[in-house]
């Protein structure tokens, strides 16, 4: 039996390049995203997250007043850094999303899923000259956005393309811990899905708009951030979020 040539990606738009993206977007990522909520589960707890419906508008709120804004421009910002090989400007990316996360449960997560993604870089792409920048930038600390973006480049993926990536997997791993925690059955999620999937292309191109401008990025999300802090007290909890 005669094999047929694996044909390359021809361009980042060519249909073989959605399957790095599927591969990054994918919940079997082996990042932890499964086991933070960011701040959901102390939502349901204080009553504020009762119902899908509740479930819906919580998460579209979160994609354009908080994702949007912070970040998918981070990870925007970030990926044309890695693009030009500049150190400097992922450490200054860096120190901003660290210091925007206003729990220490919010930044813990971003750093543990940020070493998480740069191990499978390094196991799945251990030559890349990517690798060699992220240790002048401090390779130890790369939060998640900053990580995802390092993983997309490596992979070949444009801003664009991991932009949405990273909108999705945000998504994707959110209904299922409303699933969890509302709790919800699983048609139900597949409905959150089909309701918030519009909202992606708008945030991602306001996001890839503001990534060169960090004046315009925003972090002000104050009762995101009270739930977070609760939720490290919290008396029954599923989630690490």
């Amino acid at each position: 039996m005669t094999i047929p040539a694996t044909p390359e990606v021809a361009s980042p738009s060519g249909p073989a390049a959605l399957l790095p993206l599927l591969w990054l977007s994918s919940p079997a990522l082996p990042v932890g995203a499964f086991s933070y909520s960011e701040g959901l589960e102390a939502a349901v707890d204080a009553g504020i997250v009762t119902s899908e419906g509740d479930a819906r508008e919580w998460l579209r709120c979160q994609i354009h007043l908080a994702l949007a804004r912070s970040e998918l421009p981070a990870s925007g910002a970030a990926h044309a850094a890695w693009v030009r090989g500049d150190a400097a400007e992922l450490r200054s990316i860096q120190a901003w999303v660290l210091a925007t996360r206003e729990s220490a449960e919010l930044r813990r997560q971003t750093e543990q899923m940020g070493r998480s993604m740069l191990a499978w870089v390094r196991q799945l792409h251990p030559g890349h000259p990517a690798l060699a920048v992220a240790r002048e930038a401090g390779e130890g600390e790369l939060s998640w956005p900053v990580a995802f973006a390092l993983a997309a480049h490596a992979s070949g993926l444009d801003a664009l393309h991991a932009g949405y990536g990273l909108a999705f997997s945000w998504l994707e791993s959110q209904v299922q811990a409303a699933l969890r925690v509302v709790p919800l059955g699983q048609a139900a999620g597949q409905r959150l899905l089909h309701a918030l999937l519009p909202e992606i292309p708008a945030a991602v191109a306001h996001a890839l708009r503001i990534a060169p401008d960090r004046n315009a990025w925003q972090s002000f999300s104050p009762m995101l951030a009270i739930l977070s802090a609760r939720h490290e007290t919290q008396y029954s909890r599923l989630f690490r979020s």
